[in-house]
């Protein structure tokens, strides 16, 4: 079994287990307050395997099955069984850098609360643009554009979400688990933007 199906594994069971348990869920989920107050650190990345409900859990996995995979691969492909401590590495990093700029801003609010992967997720789908900038991602089966302009269009949308402040989605965790995936790829392999740029050069939209 791939690391990936084995993290899926994890997640569901975790997740389904603090849906029929508010108290569990209440002690792995992020709450910077209460991380300084009680020194509860575990919170980084016990968050990453908990949601919100049934669709946020389905999407969160769909997304890393889709992109993790291949990232997987090609680590893997690479440098062995290094590849795979780079690769649980950053999706384990993902979750907890994503989850800072929160942590910062919310330090002082005893009722902001946040779960989900959606930091690590992210990390892994710009990790898979990064290798493949030209392959085409679809919204629905419908929308089709190639990943580095939606990759520049999801970063966009969530700085601008993310400063909005509505809602109870944490677009910041999606935005810096993206940048952290960018940065972490460049560094493990770095000959991967020699290809980056090769393929967009190569690249026509018609």
């Amino acid at each position: 079994m791939s690391i990936t199906l084995i993290i899926i594994v994890i997640t569901g069971l975790i997740s389904f287990n603090a849906f029929k348990n508010p108290t569990l869920k209440s002690r792995l989920m992020f709450n910077p307050y209460i991380i300084i107050r009680d020194k509860e650190y575990h919170r980084f990345i016990t968050s990453g395997f908990i949601h919100g409900d049934m669709m946020h859990l389905l999407f969160n996995m769909f997304v890393l099955y889709m992109f993790g995979s291949y990232v997987e691969n090609i680590l893997t492909a690479i440098y062995g069984t290094l590849g795979t401590v780079l690769y649980v590495l950053m999706y384990l990093l993902g979750i907890i850098v994503s989850d800072i700029p929160s942590f910062i801003k919310h330090k002082d609010s005893p009722y902001y609360n946040a779960l989900g992967a959606s930091g690590g997720v992210s990390s892994l789908l710009f990790s898979f643009i990064i290798f493949d900038p030209t392959q085409d991602l679809c919204l629905y089966g419908l929308l089709c554009f190639p990943g580095f302009i939606w990759g520049a269009l999801y970063i966009v949308y969530s700085f601008y979400m993310g400063k909005k402040g509505d809602g109870n989605i944490n677009h910041d965790a999606h935005l810096y688990g993206g940048l952290f995936g960018i940065v972490f790829t460049i560094i493990a392999v770095p000959g991967v933007i020699p290809n980056f740029i090769e393929q967009l050069s190569n690249f026509s939209l018609f």
